[in-house]
């Protein structure tokens, strides 16, 4: 289906989902207030939608059921039918600030510069569970990608963000085949990998590129989704170890072995049992410094402290789990195709 066409089309703001939401509603409310540029809106159903659905709006949307298939492979297939020169790529349960294609365009004119990304902010709306799972990604202990769930002072150059939040040069996209569809989640692992090393270009985190992203509900549903992206990282960490074989991403499995094994160290010499209790007291203590970092973002002292039980328990899972895809797994593929 397309709708109310226009010229000239610079961006192409690509939307893969299942089935529409109220989620989704929001989202498109919130791009019909994006402000300096001209789009087009890319919904990729898996199966069409009702024109009440996107009646009230006065872009240009087009329509393009694609049956059950993977997020890349949705991505993929609204790529086809763009017209913009630029790929805008954000999930359905998130939307833009008003100059976010606006932000965008003037961070293109940096030389070699394909692809640029911001951070994905948790809405106020959430619920609390939501909001904890949200800043429980702010910890410091996270590192540096906090950046990519809260705006971070400079801007920088990454060869790895995920897809809520990047927007892409066509023109680069088309030329590395876009998305690997074989994997999900990950598949933005690989095209940034090709972006950044195959054609040597760069990819740019700009801080006012702001999208707000809706949360997990839930601690198993938070668990479940951090599980796949560590089962999914210790796979690329052999398989693409240009960017996923690094230290940072082996700490969380160092942990789990600690927990797991750890222990023995009691039944050792003094020393050791002492080294072992003194390491518990190390990680208590950067709990305690995550939650003060984590409340001076938010100021919600009760989702700041919230977020210790999740930080721990990511720290496990994740650790499992990249274990799993580093040394167990061999053909990790999305259960979904074409």
């Amino acid at each position: 289906m397309l709708r109310k066409a226009k010229q000239n089309i610079q961006f192409s703001i690509i939307i893969p989902f299942q089935k529409a939401s109220g989620y989704l509603a929001e989202s498109l409310f919130h791009i019909s207030k994006l402000r300096g540029i001209t789009f087009e809106v890319i919904l990729l159903p898996d199966d069409d939608l009702t024109d009440d659905k996107v009646s009230e709006y006065d872009f240009q949307i087009k329509i393009a059921p694609t049956g059950s298939v993977s997020p890349a492979i949705k991505r993929d297939m609204g790529s086809e039918v763009s017209e913009g020169n630029f790929l805008a790529f954000i999930d359905d349960d998130a939307y833009p600030t008003p100059d976010w294609l606006k932000n965008a365009i003037v961070a293109f004119s940096l030389e070699d510069v394909v692809a640029v990304c911001g951070p994905q902010i948790t809405p106020q709306d959430d619920g609390f569970w939501q909001k904890v799972s949200g800043a429980m990604f702010l910890s410091p202990l996270n590192g540096k990608s906090v950046c990519r769930y809260w705006p971070c002072g400079d801007r920088f150059y990454v060869d790895d963000w995920p897809s809520v939040n990047l927007i892409v040069k066509k023109e680069a996209f088309e030329r590395v085949g876009g998305f690997d569809s074989a994997y999900w989640p990950g598949e933005d692992t690989k095209l940034c990998l090709d972006l950044t090393k195959k054609l040597k270009k760069k990819i740019l985190y700009v801080p006012e590129l702001k999208v707000y992203h809706h949360r997990r509900a839930g601690f198993i549903r938070h668990l479940k989704q951090i599980g796949n992206y560590g089962m999914h990282r210790g796979f690329f960490a052999k398989k693409f170890p240009e960017t996923s074989l690094r230290l940072s991403y082996f700490i969380p499995s160092f942990f789990f072995l600690f927990v797991i094994l750890g222990w023995v160290m009691l039944l050792g010499p003094f020393l050791a049992a002492y080294g072992y209790i003194f390491l518990w007291l190390v990680y208590m203590i950067a709990l305690c410094f995550s939650t003060v970092q984590i409340y001076r973002k938010i100021k919600d002292i009760s989702v700041a402290v919230a977020t210790i039980p999740y930080l721990v328990s990511t720290h496990f899972w994740y650790g499992w789990r990249f274990i799993k895809g580093f040394i167990f797994v061999f053909n990790l593929k999305s259960k979904l195709g074409r």
